[in-house]
């Protein structure tokens, strides 16, 4: 096992440790727990010797000591600090506001850069956009084939030959799916007391063609998509 490095920080010890951490309450003026001190002094003072020096300090007067539930804070004895004069006062609260001022142009400049970057993360990538215009490419190669019989003076279908195609679509198929539901149940009958394998060889021996998978695709696409007996128009 590797061993743990040794940390740099110094180890203080008797009136060393107890000036060190009167000196750290003193500037941060809030209440702590032995466990905080310690570990913000980081290991300066060990934590079995930091709540002895908090007791000490407490009990020269240079700490109040409250105690919360099974917890006991301390904080600097209030009375004990120095008085900040009017000026001191004034002098830190135009420092307050400066800084207060430049917090707010920066929380600004976040926004606008945040705004920014949603924008850009909107915006196709090159490979994006190269994949879409070669997409619509494509789709316009498609369209300009089509067109093409057109264009060579090809013979154009009239209004009367479509709507008759359409009649005759809608004729043949219905009929197509009225034999193709008897065929089903039928077989259904039939291959219902086989084996697997042995329907599978009967229908070989008997020549049924069952659906393939373009048939089955074909059947699922928006060409035979009917309501009811007609078929959707475009």
């Amino acid at each position: 096992m590797a061993s743990k490095a040794k940390s740099d920080v110094k180890i203080l010890k008797g009136q060393e440790a107890e000036d060190a951490v009167l000196t750290y309450i003193r500037r941060m003026n809030r209440p702590f727990g032995a466990v905080d001190v310690a570990a913000n002094m980081k290991g300066a003072v060990p934590k079995t010797a930091m709540q002895k020096i908090l007791i000490a300090l407490a009990e020269k007067g240079e700490l109040t000591q409250k105690l919360y539930g099974k917890t006991t804070f301390f904080v600097v004895n209030q009375s004990k600090m120095e008085a900040v004069s009017p000026d001191k006062l004034a002098s830190l609260e135009g420092e307050y506001a400066k800084l207060d001022e430049a917090n707010k142009l920066r929380a600004n400049e976040i926004k606008v850069s945040a705004n920014e970057l949603a924008k850009l993360k909107s915006t196709p990538t090159d490979t994006e956009i190269t994949a879409h215009l070669e997409k619509i490419g494509h789709q316009i190669d498609t369209i300009t084939s089509g067109l093409k019989p057109l264009r060579s003076g090809a013979p154009v279908i009239s209004g009367a030959e479509l709507a008759n195609l359409e009649v005759e679509w809608l004729k043949w198929r219905t009929e197509w799916v009225k034999r193709k539901k008897v065929f089903n149940n039928l077989w259904a009958f039939i291959s219902d007391a086989l084996p697997p394998q042995d329907a599978t060889a009967l229908a070989e021996d008997l020549g049924v063609e069952l659906d393939t998978d373009e048939h089955i695709a074909l059947e699922k696409s928006p060409l035979c998509v009917t309501t009811g007996l007609k078929r959707k128009r475009v």
